[in-house]
């Protein structure tokens, strides 16, 4: 979810909740089978349902970052490899 107005009321769109905590957490942006993983993202957590709820400007930035690597040739901070598999896959091994 986004908060576009930090002045806003802040209810819980999932819960109804008024009470929200300021934490940093990991956010994972995906555009065209292409991810970029940002840690530390800073956001309002519901204390009833744990919903995050992040600011627009922060959302834009992760964007433009991301086309930045992948458009721009910008280097990350980090490259790892990730596995991939199929859940159907996984159902027929069991």
């Amino acid at each position: 979810m986004i908060f576009s107005n930090l002045d806003m009321v802040k209810i819980c769109q999932f819960c109804g909740n008024k009470n929200f905590k300021s934490v940093n957490v990991e956010y994972t942006y995906k555009k065209n089978d292409q991810l970029l993983m940002v840690k530390n993202v800073p956001c309002e957590q519901c204390e009833y349902c744990g919903e995050h709820y992040f600011h627009a400007d922060i959302l834009k930035g992760i964007e433009q970052e991301f086309n930045d690597i992948y458009s721009g040739g910008k280097k990350p901070f980090l490259e790892i490899r990730v596995p991939i598999q199929n859940f159907a896959d996984i159902r027929k091994a069991s």
